[in-house]
Order: structure tokens, then C-alpha cells, then sequence
């Protein structure tokens, strides 16, 4: 198979899922969400819809060819098995894995998440349906001994395990990342309720999800808090509002300072991760103290977002959840190592 039968396997493939996404198979795509769901209760529609727009939006054809001209394009003479150990956070989160390894001409050999496993399953089905040559390409397993290369997401802790069995071969491993915002002041309302996309969307479960906010001295939370009013459906999920009575008890018992709207807990700490339901945030007194700050953040953040995308390097509120191809985890050219295969 060439590299543009392989790309052209992938543009069919966001086509089906334009498809699939519009009002006429709005019967097929209602099952998808409910089979999803029974799967992981955390997978609601909005959110699986979420996913599949994203992924959609990533293989329309000009950006996925545009982004592809990037590497190489001959044929592999030598693809290797690679290992993906995928994560199950946030619906189809080890997609862009698998992507890049297709792409570049490699075998998939995956582990996935027990948290999603119907979505990725499905996901990689729908595609060896439209090209059937990949399915000698793909293989899905409990164990990855036979890979030659490996592509690991998951904890600090797994972090460790995965270091011991894979690191004498070449391998990217990621560990816990969060994503953090920055406040001026001078946003207006309606910039800060862009904001609530990147902390509620998948429920705060993603590393794309803002766990923190840092803010000038003397910043007026109540004016965030409002903005992000339009949020408070989440507290329908019984799961997310058991970690909001659970984490606001303990906020209570511990007499921490907080401001409650009600669906989300508001309080100061220096973490960068915080739970369910919970905002954390810091202030800083000058741009030189903010910058101190967000660089020894740096090693565990994900993506930063700032109004307008104003603050360098940042994302615009609303953004964290939309990653373009290049828009690499932890920041490492999947498909560069990929190309360093040979």
C-alpha cells in the first residue's frame, strides 16, 4: 500500500464520520453514543460527538495532506511493529497514535484502554472497512512483547513500569500532564465563558483540560465564576456530582478558602492538578513573577490558553480541546520518531 492510499484511507475516513455526524444518520450515531456510554458512563454524547468532530475536522483532506508532506512520503522498505499502550481518559484519545503510525507505514499493535475500548475498536473497523489492506497493519493484543518501537501513555507511576519493559528499545513514554490558563483582568465575559470549553469539556478528565488559572493580584473570581455559568449542566452527571460533594465536603471539613458557583470549587493552591469539580489557581504580582511560575510548571503542562491567545505560546480560550495535527502530546513529533525508525 503507498503513502497515498494510506492518506487517502484517512480522508474517506473523516468523510464517514462528517457522515456520520449530520441529521440523516442521526439513528446510527444515537446507538453509537448509547453502546459508548454503556462502556464508560463517563463517554456521554456531547462528548463522544466532541471527539468524533475533532477527529473529522483532523482528517479533512488539505490540513491531513498538508501536515503529511511534512515527512516522508516513499514507500517504507522495512515497517516495524509498533506498540501503542493507549490511553482511555477522553473518547478516542489514542486515535492520533494510531494515525501517525498507519501513516508512516508501520504495523499497529494496540493495547487498548479498558476505558475505550468500543470507540476505538469501532473507530479502527470503520477504517480497515474503508481500506482493507490495513488489516494486516492493525492488531489489537494485551501484551506488546513482539513490537519493535513503543508509544505509552498513561501515569506517573505507569510511567515507571513502562521505562522498565520498554526503555532498551526505542520508545516515547508520557506521563501526568495538565493544562493551565492566564488571566489578565481585561477579558471580557464573553472570552471567559470561552474558557469553560477548556475546563469542563470531557469533564476535566483530559491533560487538555485547564486544572489551574493563574491571575493578577486582587483578580475579581466572582466575574469567572458568572462567566462560566452556562457550564452548570455538567452537574447533571451523577459521577461529576459526586466529585463535587465529595471534593466540597472535604474543602468544608478543612475549613480551605474556596468560592463555590454551585457545579464548580474555586480555591488556591499551588498544585498544578486538581480533582473533579475543582479549579485551582495562583496569582502573581508582575509579568516576570507569571513567567517564573508557568516555566516551572513547563515540564507537566500540556497546553496553556490566554483570551485571544494573546500570552506567548498559548492557545485561545476554547482551544485546548481542538489540537491540530502537529499539536504533538508532551510535545514530541510522533511522526518524526516514526520516520527514525528505519
Amino acid at each position: 500500500m503507498t503513502h497515498a492510499d494510506r492518506l487517502a484511507a484517512f480522508v474517506a475516513l473523516g468523510q464517514r464520520l462528517t457522515a456520520l455526524l449530520s441529521p440523516a444518520q442521526a439513528e446510527e450515531l444515537t446507538e453509537l453514543f448509547i453502546r459508548a456510554r454503556n462502556n464508560n458512563p463517563w463517554f456521554d454524547a456531547p462528548n463522544v460527538r466532541g471527539a468524533l468532530e475533532g477527529i473529522a475536522d483532523m482528517l479533512r483532506e488539505e490540513p491531513l495532506r498538508h501536515w503529511a508532506a511534512r515527512y516522508r512520503s516513499e514507500p517504507n522498505p522495512a515497517p516495524r511493529l509498533v506498540g501503542v499502550v493507549m490511553a482511555g481518559n477522553i473518547p478516542l484519545v489514542g486515535f492520533h497514535d494510531a494515525l501517525c503510525v498507519l501513516l508512516s507505514g508501520h504495523h499497529l499493535l494496540a493495547k487498548l484502554s479498558s476505558d475505550d475500548t468500543l470507540l476505538m475498536r469501532w473507530v479502527l473497523n470503520e477504517l480497515t472497512t474503508i481500506e482493507p489492506r490495513f488489516i494486516d497493519a492493525v492488531q489489537l493484543a494485551e501484551r506488546l512483547n513482539a513490537a519493535d518501537a513503543f508509544i505509552a501513555t498513561g501515569s506517573d507511576n505507569t510511567a515507571r513500569y513502562f521505562e522498565y519493559y520498554f526503555g532498551k528499545k526505542p520508545h516515547i513514554i508520557r506521563r501526568n500532564r495538565t493544562s493551565l490558563a492566564v488571566l489578565t483582568g481585561r477579558e471580557t465575559p464573553h472570552e471567559l465563558g470561552l474558557l469553560g470549553e477548556d475546563i469542563f469539556r470531557y469533564y476535566g478528565l483530559g491533560c487538555r483540560n485547564v486544572s489551574k488559572v493563574y491571575a493578577p493580584t486582587g483578580y475579581n473570581f466572582p466575574l469567572l465564576l458568572d462567566a462560566l455559568q452556562p457550564w452548570q449542566h455538567v452537574l447533571q452527571h451523577n459521577r461529576y456530582q459526586n466529585n463535587y460533594d465529595y471534593n466540597k465536603s472535604i474543602l468544608l471539613v478543612n475549613a480551605v478558602p474556596h468560592l463555590d458557583s454551585g457545579f464548580l470549587l474555586l480555591t488556591e493552591s499551588a498544585r498544578l492538578v486538581s480533582p473533579i469539580s475543582v479549579l485551582h489557581y495562583s496569582t502573581y504580582t508582575t509579568e516576570v513573577d507569571l513567567v517564573d511560575q508557568l516555566t516551572d510548571a513547563a515540564p507537566q503542562t500540556q497546553c496553556l490558553v490566554s483570551g485571544g491567545g494573546q500570552y506567548p505560546g498559548s492557545f485561545a480560550f476554547g482551544q485546548a480541546q481542538h489540537p491540530a495535527l502537529a499539536d504533538y502530546a508532551d510535545g514530541v513529533d510522533t511522526m518524526a520518531f516514526l520516520a527514525g525508525l528505519d
